[in-house]
């Protein structure tokens, strides 16, 4: 419960999305100085050409660095070493939520101002000033809070419609937990991630419920659009949702169960190679089991996840439903902060009966 009347809102200093935003990189980080430009391993050679010829073009500066593929520990101190050996005056992440929580975490340890240029939709992480932070083998650690929240992200939609089909979907899946989260820790008054932990503004919550309103109403259009490789205004929408929405909504109102069985997934090490809003996805459904939501919602949302192709049940993340595994990931969860921001008593068993019940209730909806 949050020890305090006071209401806080927070966002990054600007958000920017639009077709062809990236060939401005050298106009938005000329005025900070040298930027160093973290950019994912899958994209860097494309991606680092692109910079070479924008940047030619431009009187900005400039060097890159190819992202290793884990948000480490170990990751960080060494793209952090290289930043200052050069002179950096700038970070800036260009690729997936892992390369984008480096970015922040690198511009935190070394003071410097940060953009982020997310590559897909698949995740809330640019507009947040949280960084989730896993071991060199991919175990989830925990989060990290930085002291300033990106002074810009920039969105290419062009580059966004190119991305996976995959990577999009999963986005909806982590957005898709934006407003029941907010709606829990609402209920329960747990606090925010602003300003050391405060009461939602309405503000986050209208955003938390935009976010909702706009998956279910352009969600499987904006799909379509990605699949034919066009751009729309449903699948803008759906970006927007996807980053800028539901990463502020999360922001401001806070998580629960959905991203604390995400967490909790991570200690089956089959897990490691599906998406954060993969697992999110899986966590929505649990939550849903111990809330005992309305099965009005419960039909809209599982239909609307087994439409857009996000997993509902154990098999579809390679997990055994077995006892072990159960009670690892009811374990890991159960520990954790985030699915006590619940307005329901949990206890680690009644993590372990829900996400045996929400398994057959994925199954049920998936013609199992």
């Amino acid at each position: 419960m949050v020890n305090s009347t006071t209401r806080a809102f927070g966002s990054p200093f600007k958000y920017v999305q639009g077709p062809g935003e990236f060939k401005r990189l050298p106009e938005y980080s000329k005025p900070y100085g040298k930027a160093c430009v973290i950019i994912d391993s899958f994209l860097y050679a494309e991606l680092n050409q692109k910079l070479e010829n924008t940047y030619g073009e431009s009187e900005g500066e400039f060097f890159s660095i190819c992202f290793k593929g884990e948000c480490c520990d170990d990751e960080v101190q060494r793209i952090c070493e290289i930043a200052r050996s050069n002179g950096a005056a700038l970070i800036v992440g260009v690729g997936g939520g892992k390369t984008l929580d480096t970015a922040k975490l690198c511009a935190d340890s070394v003071g410097l101002p940060v953009i982020i240029v997310p590559t897909s939709a698949s995740t809330d992480a640019p507009v947040s000033e949280i960084a989730v932070l896993y071991t060199a083998d991919g175990e989830y650690i925990g989060s990290r809070k930085m002291k300033h929240n990106a002074h810009l992200v920039l969105v290419d939609s062009e580059i966004i419609v190119k991305a996976p089909k995959r990577l999009f979907v999963a986005g909806m899946g982590d957005a898709l937990a934006t407003y029941p989260e907010a709606l829990a820790c609402q209920g329960s008054d747990s606090p925010n991630y602003i300003a050391g932990g405060r009461r939602r503004c309405k503000a986050g919550m209208a955003i938390a419920k935009s976010c909702w309103d706009i998956l279910f109403s352009d969600g499987r259009s904006a799909l379509t659009a990605l699949e034919r490789g066009v751009i729309t205004e449903s699948l803008e929408n759906v970006i927007e949702a996807n980053t800028l929405l539901s990463g502020l909504g999360f922001l401001n109102t806070g998580l629960a169960t959905a991203h604390g069985i995400h967490s909790g997934l991570t200690m089956i090490p089959s897990t490691h190679k599906y998406l954060h809003g993969e697992k999110v996805a899986f966590g929505i459904v649990c939550q849903m089991v111990m809330e005992n939501t309305p099965a009005e919602t419960v039909d809209k949302v599982m239909r609307f996840m087994v439409d857009i192709g996000l997993p509902v049940t154990l098999e579809q993340l390679d997990v055994e439903p077995i006892e072990e595994n159960i009670t690892a990931i009811a374990k890991k969860t159960a520990d954790g902060p985030l699915v006590h921001q619940e307005p329901v008593f949990i206890t680690e068993k009644i993590v372990y009966d829900a996400i045996l019940m929400a398994d057959e209730l994925g199954k049920k909806y998936r013609g199992m």
